[in-house]
């Protein structure tokens, strides 16, 4: 058995969205050696998913351990994904996305989602904007969906994101709003017209459209301190937050196949 790694991210044409990811992912330490490989979903040339599939086959990588590095379980990209790469039968919504060829075994982990470093991540970003802890709402500003079942995900992984940056940060209240659909404004103007101090943190890897244009105008019109240039990357927990999944599905890996072998010793030994 020989593992790799494949760290999937989205892409991006700014290759300074790129070299944030190469650089999380070249800082990574892991427990037990593995090749790993960050690919993009689009928009790099020749880093696409299936070209770190091919990279790592080639190598002699017998298990995939697939990573896929977006913010929510509520992201389509993270369901056509697992479906291309096999991790599940069908997409829950409908995809252009071809099923990858692969031929080593594939696990499939997890996105950021809810994750308590995601929580220290945000906090460890925006405190230096704190003034009065008493008097402030962190506001966490997502993606979202207008598909079901991916928009309740983002609603729950933001909820529960939400409630553990206020238990470490300490503010009056930490709450989400949402892009799609827009709850943005009306989310801000709450907790302005309720006294506080309103910190809007958008919820990127990195900065881009969404942070720069998108999450502004929205915005527009409420009084709020934007840390618009505070996105998670970069940021060391992340490359620690990848270390602990990898090492957790390692072992599972390891696990199965010492009871795979437990399972045909035991079928021989009953002949």
């Amino acid at each position: 058995m020989k593992q790799g790694v494949l760290i999937i991210s989205h892409g991006s044409k700014d290759a300074g969205w790129t070299e944030l990811v190469d650089d999380a992912v070249g800082q990574l330490t892991l427990l037990q050696p593995a090749l790993v490989e960050a690919s993009f979903l689009e928009n790099v040339e020749g880093r696409g998913i299936q070209d770190g599939i091919d990279r790592l086959e080639a190598a002699g990588v017998t298990d995939i351990l697939a990573i896929p590095l977006f913010v929510s379980a509520g992201s389509t990209h993270v369901d056509e994904i697992g479906y291309a790469l096999g991790a599940k039968p069908s997409p829950e919504k409908e995809t252009d996305l071809a099923p990858f060829r692969i031929s080593a075994r594939l696990h499939f982990g997890s996105p950021l989602h809810d994750d308590p470093l995601l929580a220290d991540m945000v906090w460890d970003k925006v405190k230096s904007f704190s003034e009065d802890l008493s008097r402030e709402v962190i506001l966490l500003i997502g993606h979202g969906s207008r598909h079901n079942g991916f928009l309740q995900r983002w609603e729950q992984g933001l909820g529960t994101l939400a409630e553990r940056v206020q238990t470490i940060s300490g503010v009056a209240k930490a709450d989400y709003a949402l892009l799609n659909p827009d709850q943005v404004k009306e989310r801000a103007s709450y907790w302005r017209e309720q006294g506080y101090r309103v910190i809007a943190v958008p919820l990127f890897l990195s900065a881009g459209y969404f942070t720069n244009v998108v999450i502004p105008k929205r915005l527009d019109g409420v009084e709020v301190i934007y840390s618009g240039e505070r996105t998670l990357l970069p940021h060391p927990l992340l490359h620690t937050w990848i270390e602990r999944q990898v090492a957790a599905m390692q072992q599972d890996v390891i696990s199965r196949s010492y009871e795979s072998t437990d399972s045909r010793m035991n079928n021989r030994s009953s002949i």
